[in-house]
């Protein structure tokens, strides 16, 4: 098996405009627009891209608003963070819930779960 087994991460979202402003300020970045790949068969399709780069560890990945397509899956995503604390707070002060404060996970680090403002389960990751 791969060392990174993860390719890519979609996390789907019913209002772009809303999620989109969640996460760019729980991360503290901004997102880049995707262009369409099938318009034809996938009209109104809107994807997000965060940041990513090929040199870096980590999985890229995006935001997307598909119509048919329920937000708040069953997908846990985890974000790596310096503490994952300081996301978690940044959550909950913009729209999204703490499910799970920071917590030890042994010689792992720590970890935090929260809610986006979408009904999206994230997970937080950090060494700190």
């Amino acid at each position: 098996m791969r060392s990174n087994p993860v390719g890519w991460f979609e996390i789907y979202v019913q209002d772009m405009p809303r999620a989109k402003a969640f996460y760019e300020a729980v991360f503290d970045g901004e997102l880049t627009a995707l262009m369409n790949p099938d318009s034809d068969n996938l009209p109104g399709m809107e994807m997000w891209a965060f940041p990513s780069s090929r040199e870096s560890y980590g999985a890229p990945g995006a935001l997307v608003r598909m119509n048919g397509c329920p937000s708040g899956g069953s997908t846990l995503v985890y974000f790596s963070c310096e503490d994952c604390s300081i996301e978690a707070a940044r959550a909950a002060s913009h729209g999204g819930k703490v499910f799970k404060e920071k917590m030890a996970i042994g010689q792992y680090g720590f970890i935090a779960l929260v809610e986006d403002t979408e009904g999206n389960m994230i997970g937080l990751h950090s060494l700190k």
